[in-house]
């Protein structure tokens, strides 16, 4: 039974891969570069018959004779080439490369038509290589991309990046070219970190036996291993007359060197016939030191730059593939600079003097440097062949990105580009009523003072028109705004947008709607929420709280007040009277607070209270204190308290003392009932108050939540932060 059951698997399994049909691979080669990173791949497809089935298309230089119709080494090395096509506009210049680009677009589709591949491989960063992706993805052909996500510094970039978006699978070379195609939004799982395909012939060929018979067929018999150079200078597309200039001092400093040299023509691209101008210009081709030629085979190419005692130029093999040799590598320009290099290479961005090429040819011929694989370990045709085999030919076309997640498009009018994001600030305070212009950093854009009027009907009218006045002059100040944030006393319902009932400092406040009046007149968004919410929003915004997900805030000034974030929320609780700190009672038998019961940290420790003690400890005639000026008919303040107690009045210490223990004592109590990891106080007399709390604490807190922070805001406005806080949070939240 164990037999027949193994039989039968066994022609099952000899069933489905009579069944499984070959997949058609189409490789599309458009110069000699490309060729030496693609003929691996092709290689491996060959020698793989039953499970592929290979097409060759030659097109661009490859075919131009002035570039040595490199298509004969495809040839000699028993490839089939399924179409040639001539798609070359000569001109050498702009408009030639994109008419080449038209023309490719229009002879291709008979092509792929006729070969219908299922797979074409696409190489690199070429205009030609641009023609084949744009084709294919019009003609629902799935391409593998090999060697993009890397970055040169040229036009190159914007093309190979352009075919990374039409290309369905890619097959790159360096873990950050990897990065590069994540962060491009390409799916992962179709990205393969392969290595360079040329390096597995560079690392397994470049120890020739014969190779200085192949140096000296090229340079002459008197030439000796590493005492010759090897030249290679591309024109740069985006700023051809100072690759021009480049390249004449190249020439230069070669000439002064004296120095056998290797020097082949430029590629294609606009500027090459200009470049070879000058080249015949200066004698190269008949001067005794050099050997000027349009093509070598890669295979001697190989030999020669690995055995040079210095490769110059800007060519992608100096910054790649030389790397395998340690061959030591000047690089001109700015064509490579954005590519990953081994220490062997020495960039002279800025080649503008015949000197300073030549000081670099000083500096680096002759040396070796170690062997570096950055591009690759020898190993990616393997494992190119291994991706081949996953990909699902009948899976959907139609790629798909992985957007990562963005802002909230608040408006997509040129205004919203080029205007701040900013909000509009309301502080609702005793005394005063303050707006102001806000960044989204949390700069101070204007800010508008008035004194805040007595009578509800009042100060709703002057609130109206200092928002309007703030808005109009936002556009003069190139600010948009995106809402409307309120800070006030009193109990809030943030959700309606309603002070329910205010402190005795803001009279006739009392059940009213805030967010109505100013939505309906400014017609903007309104948020609104207590002052000591407001404080502790403004620290997780802009302050200590950045970055914290449980912390206190106590606001120290006329009356003590705060925020409690728990888990980044602000909590409110479920009549909206959370985090009323000033009301926390630390005494049976206290002084009377402005709540109308007794013992809270509010009638100790506020600024209100500490002012009732000074006037108390005037008019007893215990103030006094020698360094202590008071006028005649100067208001008492508790700044007044705070110096006479500095100037060493007993009375004065005695009531800070007191004062200070009972804010301490409080914030022990807050400490033990939601245990967060800082407490930051702020207001007029947060930084008299610092020491004290973080001493009472270390006293008197349990040994669990003695160690915790108390810092002092650093923030000027807490307030208006807070409130601008609000409209910048919710307007500009992130989608999830």
């Amino acid at each position: 039974m164990q037999r027949c059951r193994e039989t039968m698997e066994r022609k099952n399994t000899a069933e489905m891969n009579q069944c499984k049909r070959k997949v058609r691979v189409c490789v599309a080669t458009c110069n000699r570069a490309d060729y030496s990173k693609l003929a691996p791949i092709m290689f491996g497809i060959k020698n793989n018959p039953e499970e592929f089935e290979l097409e060759v298309v030659v097109l661009g230089s490859h075919l131009i004779d002035d570039y040595g119709n490199t298509f004969r080494m495809i040839e000699q090395d028993n490839f089939d080439i399924g179409s040639k096509l001539h798609t070359i506009v000569r001109g050498e210049d702009e408009a030639a490369m994109v008419e080449s680009v038209g023309l490719a677009l229009v002879k291709l589709p008979d092509v792929l038509q006729r070969l219908s591949p299922d797979i074409l491989v696409i190489h690199g960063d070429r205009f030609d290589a641009l023609a084949l992706a744009t084709a294919a993805a019009l003609m629902n052909i799935r391409i593998l991309h090999v060697e993009g996500g890397e970055v040169s510094g040229t036009i190159d970039d914007s093309i190979r990046h352009a075919i990374t978006k039409l290309a369905h699978y890619h097959a790159c070379c360096t873990r950050r070219a990897e990065q590069h195609l994540i962060a491009m939004c390409e799916d992962h799982s179709r990205i393969l970190l392969a290595g360079c395909p040329s390096y597995d012939k560079l690392l397994s060929n470049n120890h020739r036996d014969d190779y200085m018979d192949i140096i000296r067929s090229w340079l002459g018999d008197k030439v000796q291993e590493s005492d010759y150079i090897v030249a290679l200078q591309h024109p740069v597309t985006t700023d051809i007359q100072n690759s021009i200039k480049i390249y004449g001092l190249m020439l230069d400093a070669l000439i002064s060197f004296n120095k056998k040299t290797l020097i082949l023509f430029p590629n294609i691209d606009a500027g090459s016939k200009e470049m070879v101008r000058v080249m015949r210009k200066k004698g190269i081709e008949q001067h005794p030191n050099f050997k000027a030629v349009k093509h070598i085979p890669f295979d001697h190419f190989i030999q020669m730059v690995s055995h040079a005692g210095c490769m110059i130029g800007n060519s992608s093999c100096g910054v790649r593939e030389a790397g395998a040799f340690g061959t030591p590598v000047i690089n001109l320009g700015s064509r490579q600079t954005g590519r990953e290099t081994g220490e062997n290479v020495l960039h002279v961005r800025d080649a503008d003097t015949q000197d300073k090429i030549y000081h670099a040819l000083e500096l680096q011929f002759g040396k070796r440097y170690p062997c570096s694989k950055i591009y690759g370990d020898g190993n990616a045709v393997p494992r190119i062949l291994k991706f081949l085999r996953t990909i699902d030919l009948n899976e959907p076309l139609q790629k798909t990105f992985c957007f990562p997640s963005v802002k909230e498009c608040f408006s997509q009018d040129i205004d919203h580009i080029l205007e701040t994001q900013s909000a509009l600030a309301v502080d609702l305070g005793g005394t005063n009523l303050r707006v102001a212009i806000v960044g989204m950093r949390g700069k101070i854009v204007k800010k508008y003072t008035q004194p805040n009027p007595k009578t509800f009907e009042a100060r709703m009218h002057l609130m109206l028109k200092m928002c309007a006045d703030a808005t109009r002059d936002a556009v003069s100040l190139n600010c948009r705004i995106l809402g409307v944030g309120v800070s006030t006393g009193g109990r809030v319902n943030p959700q309606e947008g309603v002070v329910m009932h205010s402190t005795k400092l803001i009279q006739e406040w009392s059940s009213v709607d805030l967010r109505t009046p100013l939505s309906d007149a400014l017609h903007l968004p309104v948020w609104v929420d207590n002052d000591g919410n407001c404080a502790a929003l403004a620290e997780k915004k802009f302050g200590h709280g950045k970055g914290v997900e449980n912390f206190v805030t106590v606001i120290t000034g006329t009356g003590i007040g705060g925020g409690i974030i728990q888990n980044n929320e602000l909590i409110h609780g479920t009549t909206f009277c959370a985090a009323e700190l000033g009301h926390i009672m630390v005494s049976l038998e206290g002084p009377e607070c402005s709540c109308g019961s007794r013992g809270c940290i509010e009638a100790y420790a506020s600024g209100n209270a500490l002012q009732r003690e000074a006037k108390r400890l005037q008019d007893e005639d215990l103030l006094k204190v020698e360094g202590l000026n008071i006028k005649q008919a100067e208001p008492i303040t508790a700044i007044h308290l705070i110096n006479a107690a500095r100037l060493g009045n007993n009375s004065a210490d005695a009531v800070l003392n007191k004062a200070s223990t009972a804010l301490g004592m409080g914030i022990v109590n807050i400490l033990h009932i939601v245990n967060p990891t800082l407490v930051i106080l702020s207001g007029v007399l947060a930084s008299y108050y610092h020491a004290p709390v973080q001493r009472i604490i270390s006293e008197r807190a349990l040994q669990s939540a003695q160690n915790i922070k108390v810092l002092t805001s650093e923030l000027e406005e807490p307030a208006l932060l807070g409130a601008a806080s609000m409209v910048l949070d919710y307007t500009t939240r992130r989608l999830l």
